[in-house]
């Protein structure tokens, strides 16, 4: 065990550490939250930086767009991984930190970042070996592939790098560390705008060049993440020294990442099943759509996951130190102002569609398709909203098994089964695709905050009456 884990006693706090058992609720989850969307925002460059400029190559644009949109799966499943470990135990280590058992939260980072890098280079060896089946069956053509296998070579040799930045930046976080985990993130993001241009158009390396500039911002941002970890500013400090894998504590780590590696897995097979069935009926052109639409999508969910995110170390801290009216108030201020939220992206993204697809391709005949899909799949958009908010609430209090149940129901229970019987009823077609995620927006994001309601509001009246007994 890490020599430091053997100490129970609370480390001294920092200047820029947030103190979630004082103060305002709400300004606790805001003073997380803003600094984390910063961050989100920046790390959807990474992607979204190399759609802009693939999407611009002359010539080329609207096919190479395809090709990266048929690596998508792939790179979500390496952020499926990330999260298992990454936000599967930084929830358990708020937990830990509010019950004041360091030793426990330091156990908890360190098993953690064993089995980020054991699946970065697991996930390495295999998509290296089975590249070229594994794109074809995620919708790759003749056309698209020498794009798609350009791209994803040289983006698998950095996945070590990607689990180790994103799964470790939860425990920055969660440690009250909001502002450093931002600059985790700005760091690489930084370097990822800067390069893209020059490896893609200086250097004519075209969809190769924005691979090189992903891996070596992530490299980056993978070593700034371990240096403050390992430095005198944390409050829990990762250490190799001693250290033996602790079976039980990856096991309880993984049941409650779980839920997030089924919601980022789930969109990759959401993904999958969207590209091959948009190839079969509507071709390239409609996968480079697709492709449009998700970055349109994660674009306008960031705010919404940051606020939950920053949301989530808040009621995980309260509830290990039983402070129930701090735990209702973050619940409540994460909802409204999440369906506030989504409530006015939904109205902008309806009001200026043409305005949202042209910043990632401006080719008159990938603009005429995506209008209309993007007023599809937005429909209803603000459910979402509940869907993440139910979903937080149930990791940060530990729930692993409903939280991983509502990720299952509204990706591979309602999604993936639309897309694929949608296109075959009364002619939809491609439409039926794009109609799949609203449908299951309004079924699986009501189900899940109902259901949150539901459950976990008397059992928190519960352990509020019985600290008030005591």
């Amino acid at each position: 065990m890490p020599r430091n884990m053997q100490s129970n006693h609370a480390p001294a706090s920092h200047s820029g550490q947030v103190d979630f058992s004082t103060g305002s609720v709400r300004q606790n989850i805001l003073a997380v939250a803003a600094p984390m969307l910063v961050a989100q925002v920046l790390n959807l460059l990474y992607n979204i930086v190399d759609r802009i400029y693939i999407g611009k190559l002359p010539g080329e644009g609207a096919l190479a767009l395809a090709g990266l949109g048929v690596c998508f799966p792939i790179v979500t499943l390496v952020t499926a991984f990330a999260n298992l470990f990454g936000v599967g135990g930084s929830p358990l280590c708020s937990i830990a930190r509010g019950q004041k058992d360091f030793a426990k939260a330091r156990r908890i980072m360190a098993n953690a970042y064993f089995m980020l890098l054991v699946c970065g280079v697991g996930l390495t060896v295999l998509g290296m070996a089975f590249h070229r089946p594994i794109l074809y069956l995620l919708g790759a053509s003749d056309e698209t592939y020498p794009y798609a296998s350009a791209y994803l070579m040289i983006y698998l040799l950095g996945t070590v790098f990607v689990m180790t930045s994103l799964g470790l930046n939860p425990y920055i976080n969660s440690q009250g560390f909001a502002k450093t985990g931002m600059l985790t993130v700005l760091l690489g993001a930084a370097v990822n705008i800067v390069l893209d241009p020059v490896f893609i158009f200086l250097l004519g390396m075209g969809v190769r060049g924005a691979a090189v500039a992903t891996v070596f911002s992530q490299f980056l941002s993978a070593v700034w993440v371990v240096r403050f970890l390992t430095g005198p500013k944390a409050e829990l400090k990762l250490e190799w020294k001693g250290f033996r894998p602790d079976f039980a504590c990856i096991g309880r780590i993984a049941a409650l990442g779980t839920s997030s590696f089924v919601m980022s897995f789930t969109d990759s097979l959401v993904q999958v099943a969207c590209n091959a069935t948009l190839q079969s009926f509507g071709g390239d052109i409609y996968v480079s759509v697709m492709t449009v639409i998700n970055s349109v999508r994660q674009i306008a969910q960031t705010p919404v996951m940051a606020l939950t995110d920053g949301a989530s170390p808040v009621i995980s801290y309260n509830y290990g130190a039983r402070s129930i009216s701090r735990v209702r108030q973050a619940i409540r201020f994460m909802t409204q102002l999440g369906f506030g939220y989504t409530l006015l992206i939904w109205g902008l993204i309806s009001a200026f569609p043409t305005l949202f697809i042209r910043i990632f391709n401006q080719d008159p005949a990938l603009v005429a398709a995506a209008v209309p899909s993007l007023h599809i799949y937005f429909f209803g958009f603000v459910m979402m909203a509940f869907q993440f908010a139910g979903q937080s609430v149930f990791k940060s209090l530990g729930k692993a098994k409903i939280a991983i149940f509502f990720s299952l129901l509204r990706k591979a229970v309602i999604v993936v089964p639309l897309t694929l019987i949608l296109p075959h009823v009364a002619g939809l077609g491609v439409n039926g695709v794009f109609l799949a995620e609203p449908i299951s927006n309004v079924i699986g994001g009501l189900a899940c905050y109902i259901t949150m309601r539901l459950t976990v509001m008397p059992e928190l009246s519960a352990l509020e009456r019985e600290k008030t007994a005591v």
